[in-house]
């Protein structure tokens, strides 16, 4: 048990919950409105549900999984907590989106926008058992849309895994920064694979304004790009890394998996 398992923890909403994991690409000006200082405030705080809702509707990336999601397990708000579990971090309501639905969602949104041919690409990822969290949309999606081009800095796998919701380990903590231990993306030939556990630093705030401060060494945490979304407990973490390996097969087996088409073209 990590040392502050035992620590009682009230969860916190939907929309709030959405923000944390929505605020690090935004304050990278990636995705969402442009006025991420704001994201961040009503992030920490949760003090404001409506504007923190509205905030997440101009996420266009995410937001359609999360209709998706919701429309078809029945449940009437996107910004539910479960819904906004089950995109960022996997949970059953996964299993209810059937393939053709999610096939159709994607089709819908990006025919128009993907030139090297995102529709059948997405469309034989879901049928290999591609589901739709954050991980799909990262390593089966993004490659084929030229996202990593459009204003992404660093190498495409690197820009990929940073992308991606990816849980860790606190090592240490000083101040705003903490070390974890994380397992990286990593190409295998044409496959992309986990490698071995290394230490990074990331934030868990932003002058003391931030999402996790209740850590201690040994916690569980996800992370997106270099902040530290929430601490995780044991059944979240194995959700969310059985959902990621979930996609990465889905992924390797199509005939050109994204990462690598990437990476080539982009001189990976």
């Amino acid at each position: 048990m990590s040392p502050s398992d035992g620590a009682r923890r009230s969860p916190v909403p939907g929309p709030v919950l959405f923000a944390r994991y929505a605020y690090p690409p935004n304050a990278l000006g990636y995705c969402g409105p442009p006025d991420h200082d704001a994201l961040l405030g009503a992030a920490s705080d949760g003090s404001d549900l409506a504007v923190l809702a509205h905030l997440a509707s101009r996420f266009e990336g995410a937001w359609p999984y999360l209709r998706l999601i919701a429309a078809c397990n029945g449940v009437e708000d996107p910004l539910d907590r479960r819904v906004v579990g089950a995109y960022w971090l996997g949970n059953s309501l996964l299993e209810r989106v059937p393939p053709r639905a999610l096939a159709a969602s994607l089709s819908d949104r990006f025919d128009r926008r993907a030139g090297r041919g995102l529709e059948p690409v997405a469309e034989v990822a879901v049928a290999l058992g591609g589901v739709a969290h954050h991980s799909f949309h990262v390593l089966a999606v993004y490659p084929w849309l030229g996202m990593l081009r459009g204003g992404m800095e660093g190498a495409p796998l690197l820009v990929l895994d940073r992308c991606r919701i990816r849980p860790g380990r606190v090592v240490s903590l000083a101040g705003d920064s903490v070390v974890v231990s994380s397992r990286p993306l990593e190409l295998l030939g044409r496959r992309v694979v986990l490698g071995a556990p290394r230490a990074e630093v990331v934030r868990r705030s932003l002058g003391g304004t931030g999402f996790a401060q209740e850590l201690a060494p040994g916690d569980d945490v996800s992370l997106h790009w270099d902040w530290v979304c929430e601490r995780i407990d044991a059944r979240q973490r194995r959700g969310l890394e059985a959902v990621t390996a979930r996609n990465i097969d889905a992924v390797n087996r199509l005939e050109s998996p994204g990462p690598a088409v990437a990476a080539d073209a982009y001189g990976g």
